[in-house]
């Protein structure tokens, strides 16, 4: 794993690290580790490795406003193998980093993650 959190577009690409980045993928695994917190008592690292992969999404991954074209995340990978969908935005990316910035907002106001 990238010193990011950003995960390469499959752990066994051939050529990392040059290879793309997954932003839908951190963006995926960023909101399942703010649910997964409040499943376990040591929660605290849960929540720490996902507001460190939100961060990063947002400071590296994310599009400055009014170039994104409708899109928050830029830099996602849907299937390399296919050529498809490579180092572009992604409208599931966007998804899961809005549930991402929810869940990690529920969790600071203490309320539910799951409502």
């Amino acid at each position: 794993m990238p010193a990011d959190l950003i995960p390469y577009w499959d752990f066994d690409a051939p050529n990392i690290p040059n290879e793309p980045r997954d932003a839908s993928a951190a963006a995926v695994i960023a909101s399942a580790l703010y649910e997964l917190s409040t499943y376990t008592k040591t929660s605290n690292n849960y929540f720490a490795k996902a507001s460190q992969i939100v961060n990063n999404l947002t400071i590296n991954y994310a599009f400055k406003q009014g170039d994104g074209k409708g899109f928050i995340l830029n830099h996602s990978t849907g299937s390399k193998p296919f050529n498809s969908e490579v180092d572009v935005p992604l409208s599931y990316a966007d998804y899961y980093y809005l549930e991402a910035l929810t869940r990690a907002n529920r969790l600071k106001n203490k309320e539910a993650v799951i409502q």
